[in-house]
This record gives C-alpha cells, sequence and structure tokens, in this order.
C-alpha cells in the first residue's frame, strides 16, 4: 500500500481529515444560527458582515506569521497552539453576551484557517525524505478537502437540529464546535508527529511588521468598500477607499525591497518570482473570487423572485439545497484530484481545474434561468474549485525550499482570501449599483449578475493561462531511492501499518 491514497488516510493523513473535518464544522455550523445569534446579541442583520470583516483581517494577518513560525520550531507545535487559540475563542464565543465580545471571540476564532496550510507542510516534510513528498502531498490534499467540505456540509445541516433539539438555547447550541474544537486540539498533540525544522532560523519580525500594514491597509479598504453602501457614505467614501488602497500598494513595495536585503526573509522574494511558484499564488488569487466572493450573490440570485425574469424564487431550505449541491460538487473535484494525481502531470490539472471553474461560470451567461442550469453551472465550477482548493498548496510546497514550505503554502490561503475579499468588496458595489432598477426596489439587475459571473469567469481562464508558465516538470518527485530505509513515521505516512 506503500505511496497509495488509501495507505496514506491509514496513517498520518488520518488524523488531519479529522482536523479538516472540524474546520469544515467550524465554518458551517453558524451560519444557519446568525438570525438566532443577531437575536440573542440584540444587534442589526447588516452587524453580521462586521464578523466577516474582523476574522478575514485577522486570519490574513496571523496565516503568514504562524506559517514561519511552524518552518522555525515546528509545524506539530504550531498547528498545536493554533488549535487551542481556536478552541478557547469557540468556548468564549458560547458564553459571549453583547456584541463586542462575540466580535472579538468570532475574530479570534480565525486562526483555524492556519490549520491546512500547516498540516500541508507536515505531510510534505514527512514524504521529503525518500523523495516523495510531492506525490504523497497531492493526494492526501485531496483528502483533506473531502474532509473540509463533508464538515461544513454536517456543521450547517447539524447546527438548526441542535438548536431545534436544545428548545432554542443558543448557549447549548454553541457549545457543540467548542467541544469538537478542544478535541481536536488533543488528537493534534496525541496523534501528530514533529517535523524537523531547520536549526540556526530567524523571525524576520520587522517584515512581519511591514507586511501586517500592507495587508491591513488592502483588506481594510476592500472591506470599506463593501460596505460603503451601507454605511450611506458618498465621494468621501471612495476617497478613503482609494488611500487605503494606495497606501497599502506602497508598503507593499517598500515590504518587497525590504525583504531582497535579509539573509532569512519573512516571505522570501527571491522563491515567490519561481516560475513554477508565482502562478501558483496568482492561481490562488484568482480562484478566491469565485470561490470566496460569488457565494453571496449566488445566494441573493437564487432566492430573487422570477416574475423579473430572472432569479430562481427559490425559499431558503431550497437555496440551502443549492449550496449543499455546490459543496458536494468541491468533494467531488477534491476526490477526483487525489485519484488523478496519482498519474496524471500536476501542471495539466491545475489547467484542467482553473478552466472548470471559467467553463462553470461562462454558462452562467446564456442559461441562467432554470434551476437545473445553475446546478449545472455550479457543479462543474465546483469541481475544479475543489481540486484547486487541494492542488495550490501542495504544489506551493513542492515549489518552496527546503523549510519554506509552510510559508509557501499559507501565502496560498493569504492570496485567495484577498482574492474573495476583493471580489465581495467588487460585487457588493455592481449589484447595489442596479438595485432600485428593477420592479422590486431591492433586487440587483440582472446585468449585475451577468457582471459577477463574468469576473468569475475570466478569473478561472486568465489562471488557466498563467499556469502554461509554469514548468512541464515542475511538481513532481525527485527520484526516490527503492532502497531507501523508512522509519517508523514514515511507514505511518505511507500505510504500512496495522491501523486499517
Amino acid at each position: 500500500m506503500r505511496g497509495s491514497a488509501l495507505g496514506i488516510t491509514a496513517g498520518l493523513i488520518g488524523w488531519f481529515v479529522l482536523v479538516e473535518l472540524t474546520s469544515g464544522i467550524l465554518q458551517g455550523f453558524y451560519v444557519p444560527l446568525f438570525s438566532d445569534i443577531v437575536t440573542a446579541l440584540g444587534i442589526h442583520d447588516s452587524d453580521v458582515n462586521w464578523f466577516e470583516a474582523a476574522q478575514l483581517l485577522l486570519s490574513a494577518l496571523v496565516v503568514p506569521v504562524m506559517a514561519k513560525l511552524g518552518d522555525m520550531y515546528g509545524h506539530k507545535r504550531i498547528l498545536l497552539v493554533a488549535a487551542i487559540l481556536t478552541a478557547a475563542a469557540s468556548w468564549w464565543l458560547a458564553f459571549a453576551g453583547d456584541f463586542w465580545s462575540f466580535l472579538v471571540a468570532w475574530a479570534l476564532q480565525g486562526f483555524y484557517v492556519v490549520w491546512l496550510p500547516l498540516e500541508i507542510a507536515l505531510i510534505f516534510e514527512r514524504g521529503r525524505r525518500q523523495k516523495r513528498g510531492t506525490s504523497l502531498t497531492r493526494r492526501a490534499a485531496g483528502l483533506l478537502v473531502v474532509g473540509l467540505e463533508a464538515g461544513a456540509i454536517i456543521g450547517a445541516l447539524a447546527a438548526g437540529r441542535i438548536f431545534a433539539a436544545t428548545g432554542g438555547d443558543l448557549r447549548i447550541t454553541l457549545l457543540v464546535p467548542a467541544i469538537a474544537v478542544t478535541v481536536i486540539a488533543l488528537v493534534i498533540w496525541l496523534g501528530v508527529p514533529e517535523s524537523e525544522p531547520l536549526p540556526g532560523r530567524r523571525l524576520d519580525t520587522w517584515g512581519f511588521v511591514i507586511l501586517a500594514w500592507g495587508l491591513l491597509l488592502v483588506t481594510g479598504a476592500l472591506v470599506y468598500m463593501r460596505m460603503i453602501g451601507e454605511l450611506g457614505l458618498g465621494v468621501g467614501g471612495w476617497a478613503w477607499v482609494a488611500a487605503l488602497l494606495a497606501g497599502g500598494l506602497a508598503v507593499f513595495v517598500w515590504f518587497v525591497r525590504y525583504e531582497l536585503r535579509q539573509p532569512d526573509p519573512a516571505v522570501d522574494i527571491r522563491v515567490l518570482r519561481r516560475p513554477e511558484m508565482w502562478p501558483v499564488q496568482a492561481t490562488a488569487f484568482l480562484v478566491g473570487i469565485s470561490l470566496l466572493g460569488a457565494q453571496g450573490p449566488l445566494s441573493t440570485y437564487a432566492g430573487t423572485d422570477s416574475s423579473l425574469g430572472y432569479g430562481l424564487g427559490l425559499d431558503a431550505t431550497a437555496r440551502s439545497n443549492v449550496i449543499g449541491v455546490y459543496l458536494v460538487s468541491l468533494i467531488v473535484g477534491a476526490v477526483l484530484f487525489a485519484v488523478t494525481s496519482r498519474r496524471a502531470n500536476p501542471r495539466l490539472i491545475l489547467i484542467v481545474a482553473s478552466a472548470l471553474v471559467g467553463i462553470g461560470y461562462t454558462l452562467f451567461l446564456p442559461f441562467h434561468t432554470e434551476l437545473w442550469q445553475v446546478l449545472l453551472n455550479l457543479s462543474i465550477a465546483g469541481i475544479g474549485s475543489g481540486a484547486l482548493v487541494g492542488a495550490l498548496p501542495a504544489a506551493a510546497a513542492a515549489a518552496a525550499p527546503h523549510g519554506q514550505t509552510g510559508i509557501a503554502s499559507a501565502l496560498t490561503n493569504t492570496t485567495k482570501t484577498i482574492g474573495g475579499t476583493f471580489a465581495s468588496a467588487v460585487f457588493g458595489v455592481v449589484l447595489a449599483a442596479g438595485a432600485g432598477a428593477v420592479a422590486s426596489q431591492t433586487a440587483a439587475s440582472l446585468g449585475g449578475y451577468m457582471t459577477v459571473w463574468a469576473i468569475c469567469a475570466a478569473g478561472g481562464f486568465v489562471a488557466a493561462v498563467l499556469l502554461f508558465f509554469v514548468p512541464k516538470v515542475a511538481f513532481g518527485d525527485p527520484d526516490a531511492s527503492p532502497d531507501a530505509p523508512a522509519d517508523d513515521d514514515e511507514v505511518a505516512a505511507t500505510g504500512e501499518s496495522k491501523i486499517l
């Protein structure tokens, strides 16, 4: 079973599937409860946007730092710290009684975002010894995404049922994810082996401070842009957005120049400029546009009254089913990636997956009036997105030098998050511009939705083109020695154990 996906699951990856299952539960559990959370906190529906904004800003800031610390001191150690912090925030959420307390706890829960990059780094470092880290990581990444999306489905389905079973007791309901994360912290502590960090590393503190300021300015500008309509701001609001974006870009220029002078930089710009690395990071940004930014427009389009000549007019339950189909397609894409990565060229898989995202959203332009059309389009795009979610961190780890796998994998998450934030802000403006132009006075115009779909499609196709710049032999294993001895941990990672 050496090297097979099933064998990997029998060892180290089995624990990580549980971790990602918990991560998915966190991402899916709270969404169905937002209306009840709003009532319990005594806030307005629009205030929920601040939860997402706060968590987004924190994750953008801490993920690169935590990943670098993993490269320096051991990926398991930092993974355990991130799990403990997430568990503490989840318990805080259950007992938070006011908006500001809940907001801080919700932001701190965003430490779970670093779990997947650290897991990818651990898998890659375990397989590197036998020169099979790349192929092991690709196959394992698909399984981790399956666990993630399955957890999201389980969390979304379980939340409402648990809330009803407890007689509408929100506090008891919110204890469930807190308990789940606490258990998974114990799993990491007891079941996950440590990686071997390179000695003599140092933390480029000033580099991370500069990077944090750049990310804070850019993501803050994008969040502010999305909320301009809600805050009732005019030209002055757009001036602030432009100033924040310009400031963020200037800080990034400063960051690049500073990092090029450092012996052990926070982010190795020279590595990012490699032909096997920069297209991967660019693809992560572009796929974030549709994966993270298009979900809100999808939900509102599905609920738009079809008497307007577009929209599906679905109720909340039917809209949930549409989202469920999309999540299942992500799982299918992740499984196909795990299976095909054993034989197909990794570069080709990335290109095909990106093209599927483009094709799926392009089909929305002529075909969007019937439910089956929307489901078909989403399924095509979802298969491509599911493959990319697993493929991109693995590809970044494969392209990174020894000692930088954690930060390379984490940067795909950061760029994907920025892409999703950018898209969410732009889509909000585009859709708001058409509101009131139709009979309902609240629905966005069809032209607005067409623009959203066109941008998502363009992101997929541009990513596919950029990936042609990756060398054909990238992301492959070096020649493995068949006589290389395996230690106990390597046996666990390859499945030569009695666990199954």
